[in-house]
């Protein structure tokens, strides 16, 4: 197996970091969009949409649990965007 070593500059990882960065971004919110329909489909299949009733369904709970999880993680990944972006730019400016 020939590994090969990559040397990149700096600006080349900052550039690499922000697409992924990106990328990472656009998976979650696609994640959130369905488990939010999984949310929905679950207390249509139910019939129970009120959280505090003690029928609304786990799978539900759980679901919304993860949502508003991986919604904290995106606006992490969006702050930390958001400085790499900066960053970039102004190291492009200068």
């Amino acid at each position: 197996m020939d590994i090969q070593a990559r040397f990149e500059t700096a600006r080349e990882g900052a550039v690499r970091e922000i697409a992924a960065i990106g990328k990472m971004l656009a998976d979650l919110v696609r994640t959130v969009q369905l488990i939010e329909s999984e949310i929905a489909a679950e207390e249509e299949r139910t019939r129970v949409s009120d959280r505090s009733d003690v029928k609304y369904p786990i799978l539900a709970r759980t679901l919304i649990e993860r949502r508003d999880n991986l919604k904290m993680t995106i606006a992490a990944l969006e702050r930390r965007h958001s400085e790499r972006a900066l960053r970039q730019e102004a190291a492009t400016a200068a």
